[in-house]
């Protein structure tokens, strides 16, 4: 047998390569563990719940209005008692942040677009195309954007 065909065979496992591995795995697992997504399940005053992230309580959403959420981009409407639901707070005709809602729709001031808080459609223009929706959950009083 030459050198050559020595190096191709496979290396056998010995007693000690096998536990050397295992320990190596046991050391490294917790690490590679810790770098992965975080499952945050905190609530009550939680950033994140299992679903997704709180965004703000059902108090702070007036009945017949809305409330826009600026850091997470979504504007949270209760169009009717107990019915919450979510939209993307960015304007689709120019891509501006909508800066109210009032008189039951949600309003852009860059260039005077209101959308309906009961579906997102148009309710004037120059937008043509509605706000998209944002998924909500409602669990107790806290509003989860899914």
């Amino acid at each position: 047998m030459s050198d050559n065909d020595l190096a191709k065979m496979p290396a056998k496992a010995t007693r000690r390569t096998v536990l050397r591995g295992a320990l190596l795995t046991g050391a490294v697992m917790p690490v590679l563990a810790a770098c992965g997504a975080e499952d945050d399940t905190s609530s009550p005053s939680g950033e994140s719940t299992a679903g997704g992230e709180v965004i703000a309580s059902t108090d702070d959403v007036p009945e017949g209005g809305g409330l826009i959420v600026e850091d997470s981009e979504v504007v949270i409407t209760q169009p009717k008692a107990g019915t919450f639901l979510g939209f993307t707070s960015i304007c689709t005709h120019q891509g501006c942040q909508v800066a109210e809602v009032a008189d039951g729709s949600i309003n852009c001031n860059c260039h005077g677009s209101k959308f309906s808080i009961q579906d997102g459609s148009v309710v004037s223009g120059p937008a043509t195309a509605p706000l998209a929706e944002a998924p909500l959950v409602v669990s107790d009083k806290e509003i989860i954007l899914a």
